[in-house]
């Protein structure tokens, strides 16, 4: 082997090596982190309850989730609320409330942006009938209204659903964990606090601007895994996260890269385990068991937290 790729192989080992003792070092630190395998109920119990609501929520506490997995996003007048789509005709009832609101995309399609709604017009919408009429009157939560109605009852994994349309959001969601208290890794052990987005320049304005130590997770999908599976990747990915959050279908591809990340202390949380999606096993329980038993993951995130084996 030619002595400049001897050399760059003995850099990566050596930083591999500081890294996870940095990792063991932290993990020291934080002892009150929840037990795993985390039970990550996506969007909450969204199986069973409508998206990104607090009936979801609710349920996934009911249904024994660590935590319930929602999206962060901000309105015309810069409220945190509940959304994944940075539109609202998914979810709510816009186009019958706001009928003349919508812009016109090209190709003819409407669209109700989220940011051309003030909070006041948002919290008019109907978030729920579309799931199931029972639901009817549900409306879209604000990051506040998530943290009170769930605090002492379950864990947040907050997802920074599209920061690049929202300067300054990170600021915004530290002041409102921070005014309660929350801003600490591990501050509250029934309220274990993680961060997350398949955004990597908002995440490194959590570690580096805001300077917060609370865990962060980088999210990505299979078509990007390219990008973040070598050695090198997951080293830089460590120097300022402490998780990953592949797509499912990576951990089964990439098992050298997962073992890696976790020598070096990252948690893996894969995505996302459905029941109504099911490939190649007798049902969403028996996937999950393969991944947490034989894949050795740290938690599952899912729609289907009642289902998760225990």
């Amino acid at each position: 082997m030619p002595q400049r790729y001897l050399i760059t192989a003995s850099l990566i080992l050596s930083t591999l090596i500081a890294v996870a003792v940095t990792a063991v070092s932290r993990e020291q630190t934080n002892g009150d982190a929840p037990k795993k395998p985390w039970i990550v109920a996506h969007r909450g119990a969204s199986a069973y309850a409508p998206e990104n609501t607090v009936p979801a929520f609710e349920l996934a506490a009911q249904h024994g989730a660590t935590f319930v997995e929602f999206d962060l996003q901000l309105t015309k007048d810069r409220q945190v609320v509940c959304l994944h789509d940075n539109s609202l005709e998914r979810t709510t009832d816009v186009e019958q409330v706001f009928p003349d609101r919508a812009r016109t995309n090209t190709g003819g399609t409407r669209t109700w942006m989220l940011e051309d709604f003030t909070l006041a017009e948002v919290k008019r919408l109907d978030a729920g009938a579309w799931f199931d009429a029972k639901f009817r009157g549900t409306r879209i939560p604000t990051f506040g209204e998530t943290i009170d109605a769930l605090r002492g009852k379950i864990g947040l994994f907050i997802e920074v659903k599209s920061p690049e349309r929202y300067e300054g959001i990170e600021r915004l969601i530290m002041a409102a964990l921070s005014s309660r208290g929350l801003d600490k890794p591990w501050a509250e052990p029934r309220t274990p606090v993680v961060i997350q987005s398949f955004n990597l320049t908002s995440l490194k304005i959590f570690s580096g601007t805001l300077k917060t130590t609370l865990p962060i997770h980088f999210l990505y999908g299979a078509k990007d895994a390219a990008a973040y599976t070598t050695p090198e990747a997951l080293v830089q990915l460590k120097t300022f996260a402490t998780g990953i959050s592949p797509e499912k279908v990576v951990v089964e591809q990439q098992a050298a890269a997962m073992e890696q990340a976790r020598n070096i202390g990252l948690l893996v949380t894969p995505y996302t385990f459905r029941a109504s999606a099911v490939s190649g096993y007798p049902d969403v329980t028996a996937e999950m068991r393969h991944y947490i038993d034989k894949l050795r993951v740290d938690g599952v995130i899912t729609d289907n937290p009642d289902l998760v084996p225990r």
